[in-house]
């Protein structure tokens, strides 16, 4: 199982799903891309996941794919 940058099975991923995740088939990975943001983060941060940071949840996560709320979650910070 693929997991993606923000920390959810790629399979389930809604974007994936989609097929609207910039990074298809193949998946999230922490590095510069111009079409998301959330591996652009984690690339600059040096991290592989987004729960790595400190700064988690962050402007970033709002974004998506997950909701900010299941970040708050399981970042303890909800």
């Amino acid at each position: 199982m693929k997991v993606g940058v923000c920390g959810i099975a790629c399979e389930k991923c809604p974007r994936m799903v989609k097929e609207t995740c910039p990074n298809f088939p193949q998946g999230c990975e922490p590095r510069e891309n111009k079409f998301c943001k959330i591996a652009t983060c984690a690339f600059e941060q040096g991290i592989r996941l987004c729960f790595e940071c400190a700064e988690f949840p962050c402007e970033t996560t709002k974004a998506g794919p997950i909701t900010f709320g299941y970040c708050q979650y399981i970042s303890g910070k909800g």
